[in-house]
Order: structure tokens, then C-alpha cells, then sequence
């Protein structure tokens, strides 16, 4: 559809999109998953993440002057806004400098799972001689959350199919499990009787985590990113765990653009396709078996 080129009002800045990376939560929020939860205004560009170089400014902006590329969240749906365009208005402090060493498609697969997978990193208390079970670990936030954890020296179990274990290992994965093979449980298990320190689950509903925590050793964590734990049955058998809720700043987009720099954090990009066809990106998202990020060119 055709709008009105926005105009940056107060602390917003106006950003030319060169690439928009696609989310779950794009095609969740358009299909009313968050009820009254979450306003909409229409028409709705949809679409969180973006990159491309900053074309206005609003009053009181200071972090940014034109021509600045810029990378970050996008999504406003309580103003109708996103990231599935050609000019977006993001709020100054939802966006960041973006990395100088990749280009604008990388840069647009990078926010949300970027910042989603630190924080959980963060949250865990992952750090040197941690043993981590990643489940959903082939995922845009399952790859960065197994680069970072394997950088701050814990050894990471990541699940996948054997045509990604090797990349899986690249990534820093010490070993990877096929959960297409059997039970994840009992595979770590016998491998690993006294079990895992941090369990991470992406994919998981209630009954499959409940079963993935026999993993978890006593008083380790056990944490869902889609609302599966269940804190009073995991503190009666002596663990700790939470669904966890992203906290995004611009200051954690600022530290994901220095590590990519830094050659520390690899960005995946499963596909790159037209914004045309963001209908069927979205379309093979809601299946759960698209591979890797998903990145519309704009």
C-alpha cells in the first residue's frame, strides 16, 4: 500500500530502510495473538526490525544526524508503524549505530534476537565453567545465544538435525544433540548423568519443558521463551526458572554492533527476499521450520 512520508515528530527519527528482518512476533501482532494487550492502529505496517540510513530528525534528537546508518526496532503498532517499508519513523532510543563491517541485511537480522539471546545470556548468570542445554539452538536467537555464552567459557549442549551440527560447533557449540532422534532428555542424560547448569528452551510448550528440566541440576535454571515454566513446580524440585521478557535498550544494540565488528558475533541470514514477498516469508515462519533469519530487501 501507499502512505504519507512520515514526518519525525519529537525524539523520532525518519530512517530510508534498506533491509527489514522478520520475527515471530511480526505475523503474532497481525494476527491478534495479543488481544487488548497490545493496541493496533490501522492501516499497520508490520514488520520489528530494520536498517538503512537516517533521512530526518525530530526535535531533541541528539544520537543521530542524517546520513548516520542506523539498525534497531521499528514496531509501533499502536501508531500503525513498522519496518516492512520504504521510511519509518523510530524512536531515538530504539535504534543504534549500526555495525561498520556487514552490510544492511545483516544488520536487520541482528536486533530482536540479537538482544533477546544477551539478555538471556545475562539473565542466567552463563559464564566460565557453566554447562548450557540450548533447545531451538538452530533459531536466529538460538545462534546468537550460543556464540555468546560459548564466549564467556561455558560449554554449550545445542539441540540440531545432524545437517547443522557442524555449524552449530563453528558457533561454539562444545556438542550438539538431534532432537529428531529421540528423546532430548535422555540423550543429555546419558551423556551427562549429573546434567546441565542452565537449561534454555525456545520451542518448547509446557509438557516438553516439564520434561526437559530432568536436565537441569539441582538448584541450576530453567528458563522458556514462550511462556512454558511453571515457577511453583520448578521451585518444588529445587530449581529456579522464569518465561522470559525481553528488556531492549539502545545501549544493548550499541554492544551487539561492536561485536560483530570485533569478529566476536556472526550474523545468520537464512534468506534474503524481496519486501514483495514478505506474505510468504511470513507465511513459512508461522510453520516453525523456516531456516535461519529471514531478511526482506527493501
Amino acid at each position: 500500500m501507499d502512505l504519507p512520508q512520515p514526518d519525525p515528530g519529537p525524539g523520532e527519527v525518519l530512517v530510508r530502510l534498506a533491509a527489514a528482518g522478520l520475527n515471530p512476533i511480526d505475523w503474532k501482532i497481525a494476527d491478534g495473538m495479543f488481544g487488548d494487550a497490545l493496541p493496533v492502529s490501522f492501516p499497520l505496517v508490520m514488520g520489528t526490525d530494520g536498517a538503512g540510513e537516517v533521512l530526518a530528525i525530530g526535535a531533541g534528537v541528539r544520537r543521530f544526524t542524517i546520513g548516520d546508518a542506523v539498525f534497531g526496532q521499528f514496531q509501533r503498532p499502536e501508531r500503525g508503524g513498522g519496518s516492512y517499508c520504504e521510511l519509518a519513523l523510530a524512536d531515538e532510543d530504539r535504534i543504534a549505530h549500526a555495525a561498520r563491517s556487514v552490510t544492511y541485511a545483516t544488520s536487520a537480522a541482528l536486533p530482536t534476537a540479537g538482544m533477546t539471546a544477551y539478555n538471556l545470556v545475562e539473565e542466567t548468570r552463563i559464564g566460565e565453567g557453566r554447562r548450557v542445554l540450548i533447545v531451538g539452538a538452530t533459531g536466529g536467537v538460538g545462534t546468537f545465544a550460543t556464540q555468546i555464552a560459548a564466549g564467556r567459557g561455558a560449554e554449550v549442549i545445542a539441540t540440531a538435525r545432524p545437517a547443522k551440527a557442524e555449524l552449530m560447533r563453528t558457533l561454539g557449540a562444545a556438542e550438539t544433540v538431534d532432537h529428531t532422534a529421540g528423546s532430548v532428555a535422555d540423550q543429555v542424560l546419558a551423556a551427562h548423568p549429573d546434567g546441565v547448569d542452565v537449561l534454555i528452551d525456545m520451542v518448547g510448550g509446557p509438557e516438553e519443558f516439564a520434561k526437559l528440566t530432568r536436565t537441569v541440576r539441582d538448584g541450576g535454571i530453567a528458563v522458556s521463551l514462550i511462556g512454558s515454566a511453571d515457577a511453583d513446580e520448578l521451585t518444588d524440585h529445587n530449581l529456579r526458572g522464569f518465561n522470559f521478557v525481553n528488556r531492549p535498550s539502545p545501549q544493548l544494540l550499541e554492544i551487539l554492533a561492536g561485536q560483530v565488528d570485533a569478529g566476536r558475533l556472526t550474523v545468520l541470514v537464512g534468506r534474503e527476499v524481496p519486501l514483495e514477498e514478505a506474505p510468504e516469508a511470513l507465511a513459512a515462519s508461522r510453520t516453525g521450520r523456516a531456516q535461519g533469519k529471514t531478511v526482506l530487501a527493501i
